[in-house]
Formats: structure tokens, C-alpha cells, sequence
């Protein structure tokens, strides 16, 4: 058998999961052929990755701009994108236009108008565009789905859903690019998208109307200031003032940041440590959003970025009952030594519980597979959806086309709009989604 060929375009933390299952599980039917990047040190880090991880020979490199010319030399039959969130629909035209099938980061884009353009390149070359969204694989979110097609709540009604970045994975955010909107489209696109599709997934539906509101509110500079608290350094990495700050992530520390940040920085210009409370930052850290969807369901959403724990609170009630998850992914708190881990929804849960309660009956708790693997036992199978040629059989329809991206986005940017008017948004006068997903057909 032909092992199908991948390039990679965006060589930092977030592309590892796809270049270690290239190189090692699915290597006897894959081929990572070349990586593209803004950073030749990122780059070569990740080569030298190769070699000792796999005893691979090194891969060609290119700059970033010559992306027409890694296709032109290297022939992938798919590109996987994993670049910043506001560069995504680039990369993606512009692989299908040469040829290439995709397999993108989530989001799958940060806007409207970005969106309408995979959109266009889909329909114009046939290429197809798979979107990462992991967290539909965690045994304890398919265990949730599969309660719903069970009848277990009866017909889903309402969605109650909480989730807690902690002051380690949710200051994160607000050390990097994402803490500037154009960037990610702030946490309501880049974050919430995976919960938003969680709920689309969940109640097989997608949404008809958005209003939300949202403030920066404990993050950055202003907000210091008024408790008290004045800052001196824009960064933490060398910064002997930083020392005893809990909010520090010093990238000399860490080999990983060493490498693919700290010294690719003359290249990149990309600061990966920024004080969480400087400037500038103008994304929110606090945001409330209620969904109608096109089946009648109504959601309340919530999203707190400074909280002590991390993790979530989700509920379905229906005409039959109600079904209760929790998720505790991490208890951390940053010490300064670059030690912790800046991603806690990276590694295994660190408790999962699903109770339900019948309408009329006695309330039991719900059994969730064991799981091993990042997020939650997630990244494993959904690997394996990917890249294998014959994926086993998916009964709950995990996989995420297109248009599953695009309706999980398309609640962020509403609620990004209605934070801005005010008002509520009609997501038809933003773009029309289709009726079915052909993927769940």
C-alpha cells in the first residue's frame, strides 16, 4: 500500500500531537514529508524531533512564504494547518487550490468572510477539510452523546454549560497571541469553539440565534491596577522581578519553550511569556452567551478564564429527564518555574462523573469508559479517525467536516457581534449552514 504523503504548516506546541503519531503509530502508512514555518529554529527543532524520537532523517523546510513551493516539491496528498488561529484560511485555499485535502487546528478560521472563502474553495476544487475537534472523542463527552440518542432526557430542551479555564491553562491565553482578537477571535471562537461543537454535536442540532456579553475583567493591566497590584516588566523569561509572580511561565526553564519560542524569537518576533497583566489585551476573560437552536433547544453558556480549578458543568434536561456532567481536568496553580503544565485539558481527566435523573424516577450514575491519552482519552482515537485508511466504525459521528467547523465559529463570532451591538444576531444574516451534515448523513 502507498503510504499517503502530509505536510505541516505552523511548527509550534500545538502541531506535536499530529508529527508524533506521524512518525511513530501511523508511520508504516503515512509519510510526513516537509514542514513550513516562520521559524527555521522551530523547524529544525522539530527535525532533530525526528531523529531521536524515530530515527527518521531529517524532512525538508520552508519559510512560511513559500508554501506554493513545499506543494510544488514535496507532492502532499493532505496539509495539515496548525498556525496561528487568523492564518488558517490561508493555508487552507490555498493547499486545496494545489491539490490537497486538509486536516486543520481547531478553529477552523476566526470571521465571516474567512470562513466564506473555505467555503468557496471547497465547492470550487471538491478537496475535502476535516476540522480537530479531540474533545468529541473523550469517552466521557461520547458517553454524554450517547444518553441523548438514547432518549434517556427525551427530547433535549434545555443546555446548561460552565466552563473554568484555571490561572495556569486560562492565564495562558493572556501571555500569548491570542490575547489580541484579530489574532484568535478572542476565547469565544479559539476556546469555546470546542464546547460549542460539543453542544451541536450533543443535541444534533445547529444554532439560529445568539446574544452574549463579555468583559475583560481580571486579566490585564487596568484591571491590576485597580486592586492595587503595578507591574514593571512586560515579560516573565530573565526577569528577576518575576521570580515570585504565580502568574510567571519562564520559557529558559522549559526545553520545549526554550526551543520553539524563546530562541526562534530574533526570526518571529513572538514574545510566548507576556505579563497577563500588561499590554495590550482585547479579549475578554469573562462571557455569558444563550444559543437558540434550529430545534428548539435553549443554551446558557459561560466561560470564566481566572478560576482556581479547571474543568466543566454541563447539563441536558428534556421532556423525560436530566442528564448531569462534571469534569475536573486540573487543580493547578503556576509557581513560577516553568514546570507546570500551561494546558491542563492536554493531559487525562482528573475526574469525570455523569449522574442522570428520570423525571419520575430514581436519579443512578452513569458508567464512563477509562480513557488514557490527552484531552481526556480524546487524542488517540481521534488520531486514529485521521489518519488511518480504514477507520473503525463510528456509530455517534464524531468526525467534524466543514460545516461542523463553521457551525461551532459561527457562535462565537455571533456572540463576538452581539457583545459589540448589544444586540442579538440572527446567524442566517451571518451565513446560511446547511441543512444536513453530509459526514452524519
Amino acid at each position: 500500500m502507498q503510504k499517503k504523503r502530509y505536510a505541516l504548516i505552523g511548527t509550534g506546541s500545538r502541531s506535536r500531537m499530529f508529527i508524533d503519531a506521524l512518525i511513530t503509530t501511523y508511520h508504516d502508512i503515512a509519510d510526513l514529508v516537509a514542514f513550513a514555518d516562520l521559524s527555521q529554529t522551530r523547524m529544525d527543532w522539530y527535525n532533530h524531533h525526528l531523529e531521536t524520537t524515530a530515527g527518521l532523517a531529517p524532512i525538508p523546510t520552508y519559510h512560511a512564504d513559500q508554501f506554493d513551493k513545499m506543494i510544488a516539491d514535496t507532492h502532499p496528498d493532505c496539509v495539515i494547518v496548525t498556525t496561528m488561529d487568523a492564518t488558517h484560511h490561508k493555508y487552507i485555499v490555498r493547499a486545496m487550490e494545489l491539490g490537497c485535502d486538509v486536516i486543520t487546528e481547531k478553529p477552523m478560521t476566526t470571521d465571516i468572510e474567512k470562513m466564506k472563502a473555505i467555503f468557496q474553495a471547497i465547492e470550487k476544487t471538491g478537496k475535502s477539510l476535516r476540522v480537530s475537534f479531540n474533545y468529541r472523542y473523550a469517552p466521557a463527552y461520547t458517553r454524554f452523546r450517547e444518553l441523548v440518542m438514547e432518549g434517556v432526557v427525551g427530547k433535549p430542551l434545555s443546555v446548561d454549560f460552565s466552563w473554568l479555564l484555571d490561572t495556569s491553562h486560562g492565564a495562558d491565553y493572556f501571555r500569548r497571541w491570542h490575547r489580541e482578537k484579530q489574532n484568535s477571535g478572542g476565547l469565544l471562537v479559539h476556546k469555546a469553539t470546542h464546547h460549542f461543537d460539543l453542544v451541536n454535536w450533543w443535541i444534533d442540532s445547529y444554532p439560529r440565534h445568539v446574544f452574549a456579553m463579555g468583559d475583560l475583567q481580571f486579566y490585564g493591566k487596568k484591571n491590576a491596577e485597580e486592586r492595587g497590584e503595578h507591574y514593571s516588566y512586560t515579560r516573565y523569561t530573565g526577569v528577576p522581578e518575576a521570580a515570585n509572580d504565580p502568574f510567571a511561565l519562564t520559557l529558559d526553564k522549559n526545553e520545549t519553550f526554550r526551543h520553539l519560542y524563546l530562541e526562534a524569537e530574533p526570526e518571529t518576533g513572538y514574545l510566548r511569556d507576556r505579563n497577563v497583566f500588561g499590554e495590550p489585551i482585547t479579549i475578554e476573560d469573562t462571557m455569558n452567551v444563550t444559543v437558540r437552536y434550529r430545534n428548539g433547544v435553549l443554551l446558557s453558556y459561560c466561560l470564566v478564564a481566572y478560576s482556581p480549578w479547571e474543568g466543566l458543568r454541563v447539563a441536558i434536561t428534556g421532556t423525560k429527564g436530566r442528564i448531569e456532567l462534571d469534569i475536573v481536568e486540573n487543580i493547578n496553580h503556576l509557581q513560577g518555574d516553568g514546570k507546570a503544565n500551561a494546558g491542563a485539558s492536554k493531559g487525562p481527566f482528573k475526574h469525570a462523573s455523569i449522574t442522570a435523573y428520570p423525571m419520575f424516577g430514581t436519579p443512578y450514575e452513569v458508567e464512563i469508559p477509562a480513557s488514557t491519552g490527552g484531552h481526556g482519552g480524546a487524542d488517540p482515537i481521534l488520531l486514529e479517525q485521521l489518519l488511518s485508511p480504514n477507520p473503525p466504525y463510528d456509530p455517534f459521528h464524531r468526525a467534524a467536516s466543514h460545516i461542523d467547523g463553521a457551525a461551532s465559529i459561527i457562535v462565537g463570532i455571533a456572540g463576538n457581534e452581539a457583545m459589540k451591538t448589544g444586540k442579538m444576531v440572527v446567524i442566517d444574516d451571518l451565513f446560511v449552514l446547511p441543512e444536513k451534515n453530509p459526514a452524519n448523513a
